[in-house]
């Protein structure tokens, strides 16, 4: 295949942690929800670390090239933002999630309808607000021969801490993988991309998963992820009863699949090109603040996710103000996204 010569897009989505309003109300779902003890509200998956802006500074040094960045919210919308950017494009919940959803504070059912938001890319790159770009990137390290770039690398979902349930939502996710792939078709299928020397020492993971008959789980690096729409097209058509049901949690739950479940398709269908899984750098805050610093001072990766590990307020507020100040020294310009 020839490289695609089509645009490609950035999603990202923000929500503002401190609006008042909006708390109040994720409060009042949150108590109204009878299964309140299986969903996920902790307080750090909302907490605003105040540096969106070095997210546009990195984009528009580093990616130029990139054609729409749509910006997903709920209706916030940071003071400092220029929306009359003709590269953005703000994307209220209400215009592309279906009405019976809303309103959600389920990050999942924010990522599983981004094919529905208009006028999106074939070709897009999804970004967390916590996921920054440090260092000049291509096209190229996001698609490949007009099919994303990815490590498909088999592990075993391992986890460490009980109230997260994030290992719950991948095991779903591979149950449906496992419900409509034949693990050693896939294989035969993908040979050559599922041991490809770019994933280096990992690759052993795939060697050493052979005798296992299902798929037992995917390593993920939690780096900006390239997709095609039409994977989530695909996906709701063969198993819409499923997202519909996800959909309707209006906070995470440990009966959710997520947006993996998209990356874990395009493996199954081979519609991904490999990528070694050292692209980017993937750090928890409390447990290695240092590593994210010098990360960042030294721009030592083209791609950083900064995740919030929780933590007293006390922390936070010193980290956040550590990091605004190491950001700062790499990005001081304004980027054309804010306000003059």
């Amino acid at each position: 295949m020839k490289q695609s010569n089509e645009p490609i897009d950035f999603v990202i989505a923000w929500v503002d942690g401190n609006d008042q309003k909006w708390k109040r109300e994720k409060e009042w779902y949150a108590r109204r929800d009878a299964k309140q003890s299986l969903c996920d509200n902790r307080e750090e998956r909302y907490r605003d670390w105040d540096n969106l802006q070095y997210w546009f500074r990195g984009v528009e040094k580093n990616a130029p090239w990139v054609h729409k960045i749509y910006f997903v919210t709920c209706g916030h919308l940071p003071k400092w933002l220029d929306t009359s950017n003709p590269k953005l494009v703000i994307v209220n919940h209400n215009e592309y999630i279906p009405e019976q959803y809303l309103p959600t504070f389920n990050s999942h059912t924010i990522e599983l309808n981004f094919h529905r938001i208009p006028g999106l890319s074939e070709h897009f790159v999804y970004f967390n607000d916590d996921m920054f770009l440090l260092r000049p990137v291509e096209p190229e390290i996001f698609f490949k021969n007009g099919l994303p770039r990815d490590c498909c690398i088999e592990t075993a979902i391992a986890q460490d801490d009980i109230r997260n349930p994030f290992a719950h939502i991948l095991l779903n996710d591979m149950a449906l993988v496992n419900m409509h792939y034949k693990k050693r078709k896939v294989i035969k299928k993908n040979f050559r991309k599922w041991f490809h020397p770019s994933y280096g020492n990992m690759l052993l993971r795939n060697i050493l998963m052979i005798p296992y008959q299902e798929f037992s789980g995917f390593k993920y690096t939690h780096v900006p992820s390239a997709f095609l729409k039409s994977t989530f097209e695909e996906v709701w058509k063969r198993e819409g009863e499923v997202l519909d049901e996800v959909c309707r949690n209006r906070f995470r739950s440990v009966f959710d699949v997520n947006q993996y479940l998209m990356k874990y398709w395009q493996y199954m269908e081979g519609t991904y090109e490999p990528q070694s899984p050292k692209i980017g750098r993937f750090y928890k805050t409390g447990l290695e603040d240092q590593k994210i610093l010098e990360t960042i001072a030294g721009q030592k990766a083209a791609m950083l996710c900064i995740n919030d590990e929780g933590g007293s307020q006390e922390e936070f507020l010193k980290m956040r103000e550590a990091v605004i100040e190491a950001f700062q020294k790499i990005l001081p310009e304004r980027s054309s996204f804010e306000q003059k």
